[in-house]
């Protein structure tokens, strides 16, 4: 089955009407968590646009909370499930701002939670990974910006802590 270009669904759904749209749009959002989170968020962001980046913290923090770190291995598997966590989020928006927030965020828990203790590779490659990632989105913003989170970025290079 070949599936239209976004084009060709663009010109469709320019001939529907208010009604069909809707019902169009609450049938998508039934499909899966992530589309009904996405529609959440473009809805309600407009009355408060910090609401994302809050909601996702704390879901992300809840992760943390209940993680295993007693051994390296659970500590490697919670770490990476958190993080498929985070790069779900992370396609819900595209202000860049609000993605290096919940990077850094990411990378602040693992610090504090003990992950970066067990000196395991995979542990240190993710956290590693996820530095740059946000030092990649970083140099995409403007100079003001950039050196407000560079002191962020040098905080969490610093490993030892």
């Amino acid at each position: 089955m070949k599936i239209a270009s976004l084009s060709d669904i663009k010109k469709e759904l320019s001939h529907l009407n208010e009604k069909e749209l809707k019902d169009l749009i609450i049938d998508l959002s039934k499909f899966s968590t992530e589309n009904k989170a996405y529609l959440f968020f473009k809805l309600f962001e407009r009355d408060n646009p910090r609401l994302f980046v809050e909601m996702v913290k704390e879901d992300l923090d809840f992760e943390f909370v209940k993680a295993n770190t007693k051994h390296y291995h659970f500590a490697k598997k919670s770490a990476q499930s958190i993080r498929r966590k985070l790069n779900k989020f992370l396609k819900l928006t595209k202000d860049k701002t609000a993605q290096i927030e919940l990077i850094l965020f990411f990378c602040e828990k693992m610090k504090l939670y003990g992950y970066l203790t067990f000196r395991h590779p995979v542990i240190e490659n993710l956290y590693i990974t996820q530095i740059r990632k946000s030092e990649k989105l970083i140099s995409g913003l403007h100079e003001d910006l950039q050196y407000d989170y560079q002191y962020q970025i040098e905080e969490l290079k610093n490993i030892k802590n």
